[in-house]
């Protein structure tokens, strides 16, 4: 028998993977042309067309134990060589090999983080809405998720009741910048006051506060807008990057962590990520793809593609009467439900064939998100269902 807190989350397995399951089935009944998935952030961005040829390049003209062999559970110490150099140039940092982790995506880099600084019953705090495995991640080593609610009408942090939930258990705050599922990227002056309210309470708590800047959707803005690098606003800050949807390889589980070089102890914290890597089943990250992305540190996906989508989806929904805050990145629309009842409104959506998860998945009931990174096609061929639904709810 499996044991008790695996029954738990077999039970309480995630809604959007089993939205995405929803879709296969009703495509094979109403066929893959009539069904409007929005349920998963699977880009549709293809990679850039220069990682082909490296992949071949590397694999024609490398040794095989250069590609595929082991190394340091931290990374090859080359590629960590120039993706410091690449970070250093693109944010005026200081960065080395050391301050590099190659990890399983960003979801790798957050377990090993979370690994190397949790205690038992230890407080992880985010920002609602949040992405949902975040729970099991601190879960997994025996934490508590706390959830801090933000602005209803700007998904910004409402640093006010922030800081009356950090307490002296709390050990790391979770950013996810740009937001998935709101789209809201967080500015120079949020980062700043948010950065100097954890200063405050690690004085009065005597104790050290991570922030842990989870950004998997870091190249993926509209509009000129920029991301903050959140190395230069707090010294005990941990990156967690991952190239699934920057480059669009999310089934190669290739990113990396970054550990801010003025971060206390961060000798000690360095080799525990190194351990955790390796202790967690990780051991390392994927030999090729290590490679694969040392050599494609210029390379990007054509995020104007997801800017249209974003335009036409928006501005059909907001003509419909729905309310949504524009998104600035990611990939993702988060509209206000017309009923407080969200996990209704999707099941009423699922008559046209419309696949969207409910908010309440994110820790925000009475939204919806939509992830378009589908085709275009595929979004104006969705609107007739959309329309029905608009008037199903008298918008």
């Amino acid at each position: 028998m499996i044991s008790n807190k695996m029954k738990s989350l077999v039970s309480n397995s995630s809604i959007i993977r089993a939205m995405f399951e929803e879709g296969k089935r009703l495509s094979e009944i109403y066929g893959e042309e009539n069904v409007f998935d929005y349920s998963i952030g699977n880009p549709n961005v293809e990679p850039p067309e220069s990682i082909k040829k490296v992949i071949s390049e590397i694999l024609d003209e490398e040794k095989p134990n250069y590609v595929h062999g082991y190394m340091n559970n931290a990374g090859y110490e080359d590629v960590r060589d120039d993706i410091s150099a690449f970070l250093n140039k693109k944010h005026d940092l200081d960065l080395s090999r050391n301050n590099i982790v190659m990890t399983c995506g960003a979801a790798g880099g957050l377990n090993i983080i979370l690994k190397s600084i949790l205690n038992p019953d230890d407080e992880v705090i985010t920002f609602a809405p949040y992405f949902g495995e975040y729970k099991n991640y601190v879960q997994n080593f025996n934490g508590k998720l706390v959830i801090s609610p933000t602005d209803t009408e700007t998904f910004e942090p409402d640093l006010k009741t922030l800081s009356s939930v950090i307490t002296s258990k709390t050990k790391a705050l979770i950013l996810n910048n740009p937001n998935n599922p709101t789209g809201v990227v967080y500015s120079k002056e949020v980062i700043q006051a948010l950065a100097n309210l954890l200063s405050e309470k690690q004085k009065e708590l005597n104790t050290t506060i991570y922030l842990i800047s989870d950004e998997p959707y870091r190249e993926i803005v509209y509009d000129n807008i920029e991301v903050p690098c959140l190395l230069k606003y707090y010294p005990n800050t941990f990156i967690g990057y991952s190239y699934s949807k920057s480059l669009s390889l999310p089934g190669e589980r290739i990113g990396y962590v970054v550990i801010n070089t003025s971060m206390d102890g961060f000798d000690e914290v360095t080799s525990a990520l190194n351990i955790a890597n390796r202790i967690l089943g990780f051991v390392n990250a994927p030999s090729l793809f290590q490679r694969v992305i040392a050599k494609s540190l210029d390379a990007e996906v054509d995020v104007s593609i997801y800017e249209k989508n974003r335009d036409l989806l928006y501005n059909h929904l907001i003509s419909l009467g729905f309310t949504c805050v524009k998104p600035q990145g990611a990939f993702y629309l988060f509209p206000k439900s017309p009923i407080e009842d969200d996990v209704k409104f999707c099941a009423d959506a699922k008559q046209f064939n419309l696949l969207l998860v409910p908010g309440s998945a994110f820790g925000c009931p009475g939204h919806v998100r939509l992830a378009y990174c589908i085709s275009y096609e595929k979004i104006k061929n969705s609107f007739p269902a959309f329309d029905k639904l608009a008037v199903l709810y008298n918008l």
